[in-house]
């Protein structure tokens, strides 16, 4: 085998899973088809659960440093200032969530700063790799490649975008919708002209489709997103920004006076009908394709590796049944269908980018890996299957004791330990803390993506549970 995963994408979800699996010492190995990182602003928006995720892969710092705040929307009409509009519904602080609200960073940012984490760890990026075939066997995987000799693999996992090589020839379709019939442009663009304290919304007037011009905060430029009525494709070029532009603001043609990237789209939802095929896994736009309203694409795709990846170094090493692997789709492919139709429902309208886009309600109670022992809970206790919130006991912060590649075992507000409840396993950190509202009393045994596996009165069956998903 020339690597026990081979990544193939280099994009949000594909680096994301190569430093999931470079912290555990998995041998990984990204291949990319174009020559260098994607050059764009796409996906801008870092939403809290996410943040968290970054957290305990030890990009957080980096993160906030390259990003900042999202701006309050202005309003204009005729080139008067209507009056501002807010794009996010307020959050309400809380004792469990370290992260109330999205962040911005514009996803070339979010891109570098995950690969100037894997190399730190010791991985990197095969770039000009452009995959033009997959075949697996009982034992692996083998890539073929437009130029250069093949590659082996353990396994593999598809991060190659909403077109991806891997998907089409694994056979595997892609069913959904269109959410709007109309074309969207969106650039990078140098202006002047407008503040970088509001992000600009201007009313259309009839027969012409919307615009927004937003500052891109942690750089100097603006991303422009346009709509095209009709469906037609966009002119990219400098003067076709420029004209669509002038036409629908106060801003003169030559106020724009770069565009340093642009692309344009017809917005999607769209989802794979299964997420594995074999030893090759879906992940991130290969899986999921979403309208980019509500910001949650970029979102769900990271998570989609911090998901997979502890499950692949586990059965990699040894130290879990390759059945754990079936869990990624089972818990995944739901979570999945839900962000599509939240996606779809804020592009409508019909909903605003509220608690649910921060993604922090999100879990897995379902899944055969959640075993929740105890019983005549609250409606709103916490549960197997739920994200593990953080908080500060006693001096003892939780995601920094969570942080890391390890299991945690999480006694809270009960005594000491009875006969026969000892749980002591190399792979797993231990944690005593007081009586803690969000979690009530118990005992949690917290997954190393920062869910509740296995939770009880006490850590008596918390060995058996182990045992069966391979904690070492």
């Amino acid at each position: 085998m020339d690597t026990d995963v081979l990544i193939v994408g280099a994009g949000p979800a594909g680096l994301a899973l190569a430093v999931d699996l470079a912290r555990r010492g998995t041998r990984a190995l990204v291949v990319e088809r174009s020559a260098a990182l994607f050059p764009g602003s796409r996906g801008k928006g870092v939403q809290p659960r996410t943040l968290e995720v970054f957290d305990d892969l030890g990009v957080y710092g980096a993160i906030r440093e390259a990003g900042g705040p999202y701006p309050v929307g202005m309003v204009w009409k005729d080139g008067e200032r209507q009056g501002e509009h807010r794009m996010f519904d307020e959050s309400e602080p809380a004792e469990g969530s370290p992260y109330e609200d999205p962040w911005m960073v514009p996803q070339w940012r979010t891109q570098e700063v995950l690969a100037a984490r894997l190399a730190e760890l010791g991985g990197g990026i095969a770039f000009g790799r452009e995959l033009v075939g997959i075949a697996q066997d009982a034992d692996g995987v083998t890539a073929s490649f437009a130029a250069g000799g093949p590659l082996r693999a353990r396994y593999a996992v598809a991060a190659d975008g909403g077109r991806s090589t891997v998907r089409r020839a694994l056979g595997i379709t892609m069913s959904g919708e269109s959410v709007d019939p109309d074309t969207v442009l969106v650039a990078d663009v140098r202006l002047s002209g407008l503040d970088r304290e509001h992000w600009h919304l201007f009313a259309p007037s009839e027969g012409e489709g919307f615009l927004s011009i937003c500052p891109l905060a942690g750089t100097e430029d603006f991303q422009v997103a346009a709509q095209v009525p009709g469906g037609a494709r966009a002119d990219l070029s400098l003067d076709g920004v420029r004209t669509l532009i002038a036409a629908r603001s106060h801003l003169a043609p030559e106020a724009v006076t770069e565009v340093r990237w642009a692309s344009d789209f017809r917005p999607n939802a769209a989802m794979a009908d299964r997420f594995r095929e074999g030893r090759v896994f879906l992940a991130g736009d290969a899986a999921h394709v979403h309208s980019p309203a509500g910001g949650q694409g970029l979102n769900t795709s990271v998570q989609d590796a911090y998901n997979l990846g502890w499950k692949l170094a586990a059965v990699v090493a040894g130290a879990a049944p390759a059945s754990l692997l079936d869990s990624y789709e089972e818990e995944r492919l739901p979570v999945a269908a839900d962000m599509l139709g939240l996606s779809t429902r804020v592009h409508r309208g019909e909903t605003r980018r509220g608690a649910a886009t921060r993604q922090l309600g999100l879990g897995y109670r379902g899944s055969s890996l959640a075993e929740e022992t105890r019983t005549g809970l609250s409606q709103g206790a916490l549960r197997a299957g739920d994200r593990a919130p953080d908080g500060v006991l006693d001096g003892v912060r939780l995601f920094d004791v969570f942080r890391g590649p390890h299991w945690t075992l999480v006694t809270v507000g009960a005594g000491a330990p009875e006969p026969g409840e000892r749980f002591e396993r190399s792979g797993v950190r231990t944690v005593r803390i007081p009586s803690y509202g969000v979690y009530g009393d118990g005992v949690f045994l917290v997954r190393p993506d920062g869910y509740v596996g296995w939770a009880g009165d006490s850590a008596r069956g918390a060995e058996r549970y182990a045992a069966r998903v391979g904690v070492a």
